[in-house]
């Protein structure tokens, strides 16, 4: 009776795969087809998507028995660019989840190790073009250099560390530190911080350890930071207790010099958020990593912003880099606005200094700023 319901059962199994569409001809079908389509699958054009390949095969990247170079890469832009699993690509590719694991996991650690090459510190010498060709932002920004924010990017943990990762809106996350430059790169990038963990302990720590080689702005050059952060030598952050985001004021309160910087400064700062806006839109794997372990989850997010910078160095990807406020406007702030509070308290005497010094710097830029613009 045994030996029947053994021979019924293997006479009813069906291959899991039944098309002869291989993996090799589809990506046949993607190099050769619609320029548009290629896009919307693996979220860059064709002629970035050469040069990747090409940059890969530089570090170390080569054809195996099974997959070509072209093949390895498109299996992972998939999975980053639309959050797939390796199951699901194992399924639209013909081959094992296995296989498909194993050569993502390699590109990403190729790409990965693109970060020094792609992701360098930002120009400490030059004035950004966005500043110096914007009489809003120009003289006063002139050493800027950059803006730093934290984004969380959702993670999956296991039980005993969900206490740690979990933030402030109930999921559990990663805390990424990023500063990016007004051309919407990334000029330093730090993940794998518990989501618990405020932004402003992310950057001192980034700041103290020098294995994480943070870029620290020399002499008066300085970063933009919201009001997180503390306003001290190298980081400017906006005025407290008064109206800040763009898109919610209010009218103007009682001091309007200092709501008149405070609404440059988110202007300007503003780039960080819109780095942050197509780099998640792009690679929607950031929107929910699947469940890779922490390490390859980290990773993920690091080789996504390699990816990032790659593609904003093209010519061929058609992303607007102004960081003009197009639907606002000084002289008509008057749709809602929200309030930062008070000043964060100095934790050392050196660093009471700093925000005392930074403090008289911005009254300064304040003051300049508001003369300029009576003027006019």
């Amino acid at each position: 009776m045994d030996y029947f319901y053994r021979k019924l059962r293997s006479a009813s199994r069906v291959p899991q795969q039944v098309s002869n569409f291989s993996g090799h001809n589809r990506m046949i079908d993607l190099l050769h087809g619609n320029d548009r389509r290629f896009v919307d699958i693996l979220r860059m054009p064709k002629s970035c998507f050469v040069r990747l390949c090409d940059l890969l095969q530089q570090h170390g990247v080569r054809n195996t028995r099974s997959l070509s170079v072209e093949e390895q890469v498109m299996m992972f832009l998939l999975v980053v660019g639309h959050g797939d699993s390796t199951r699901r690509s194992g399924y639209e590719w013909h081959y094992s989840a296995e296989t498909v694991s194993r050569h993502f996991n390699n590109i990403c650690s190729r790409i990965v190790g693109l970060a020094p090459q792609l992701i360098g510190p930002p120009d400490f010498n030059n004035i950004p073009p966005l500043i110096a060709n914007n009489s809003r932002y120009f003289p006063y920004f002139r050493d800027c250099v950059g803006a730093i924010d934290g984004t969380h990017i959702p993670c999956i943990v296991d039980a005993h560390l969900q206490p740690a990762y979990r933030n402030r809106k109930g999921y559990t996350s990663q805390n990424v530190l990023a500063v990016v430059d007004f051309d919407l790169k990334f000029t330093y990038l730090v993940a794998g911080w518990e989501g618990s963990v405020h932004d402003a302990r992310v950057l001192r720590e980034a700041m103290s350890d020098p294995a994480f080689l943070f870029p620290t702005p020399p002499g008066d050059k300085y970063f933009l930071v919201d009001a997180g952060y503390a306003n001290r030598r190298g980081f400017l952050s906006p005025y407290r207790g008064m109206n800040y985001h763009l898109r919610d004021w209010t009218r103007l309160g009682g001091d309007r010099k200092k709501e008149l910087f405070n609404y440059r400064h988110a202007a300007l700062r503003n780039a960080v958020e819109r780095t942050f806006g197509i780099w998640k839109s792009r690679f929607r794997i950031l929107r929910g990593v699947p469940h890779y372990p922490l390490r390859t989850q980290r990773d993920i997010i690091i080789a996504c912003a390699v990816l990032h910078n790659f593609l904003m160095m093209s010519d061929d990807v058609d992303v607007s880099v102004t960081a003009e406020e197009d639907a606002h406007d000084e002289d008509d702030m008057d749709q809602g606005g929200v309030t930062i509070g008070q000043d964060a308290a100095p934790s050392t005497q050196q660093e009471e200094g700093h925000q005392t010094e930074m403090g008289r710097f911005r009254d300064a830029l304040t003051e300049s700023m508001w003369a300029c613009r009576n003027q006019n």
